[in-house]
């Protein structure tokens, strides 16, 4: 005689703890590579090498997904802008920094420069990422504010996402140098 029928085998869970960060920065990788557009489910959970169900069982939905992906790229970048404005013990050294963060930071080659890109432009239409915006803002204002009243702290985050875009999107990107001109002009009439 033999023991009771055996049923289809069942495949062994594997122990994953950093499934649900891996799936995020999969999302970060994808969007880099294909846009916002691209960011699906099936993607994701592909570039993750995790199995399509992980994708449910760890995000209620995409927009959580993407919200929880930008806000890590958003705090990594504020994260720099803050070390940096803290490390500045002047005003003089904050436009140094503020400089450098641009040039050697916002400007650097990979996929930083893109990431923010796509989300400014998912921001437009999702509410969830305008608040992933709103709160990098208020990061980046509490930054300069170290150095800066907050008008003008409010001016110049604008100027720098706008010095950011027009070097990176246009053919003739500004320089270093030029980049530190156009703060000192700004901040210096």
């Amino acid at each position: 005689m033999t023991g009771p029928a055996a049923g289809p085998a069942r495949r062994a869970r594997r122990h994953d703890p950093g499934r649900r960060d891996r799936i995020i920065e999969a999302a970060l990788a994808v969007i880099a590579e294909h846009g916002v557009a691209a960011a699906s489910h099936r993607e994701i959970a592909r570039a993750a090498d995790v199995p399509l169900g992980s994708m449910t069982y760890h995000f209620v939905s995409l927009d959580e997904v993407l919200a929880e992906a930008f806000t890590r790229h958003a705090a990594a970048v504020a994260e720099v802008l803050e070390e940096r404005m803290f490390a500045a013990p002047g005003r003089e050294a904050a436009i140094t920094a503020l400089a450098e963060h641009i040039s050697a930071d916002l400007l650097a080659p990979g996929t930083g420069l893109i990431l923010s890109a796509e989300l400014y432009a998912a921001a437009a239409r999702r509410p969830a990422l305008r608040e992933v915006t709103q709160e990098w803002m208020r990061r980046s204002r509490a930054a300069l504010e170290q150095h800066f009243d907050p008008a003008t702290a409010r001016a110049l985050d604008a100027l720098v996402e706008g010095l950011v875009l027009h070097s990176a999107l246009g053919t003739d990107p500004m320089t270093p140098a030029q980049i530190r001109a156009a703060l000192r002009r700004f901040l210096d009439p």
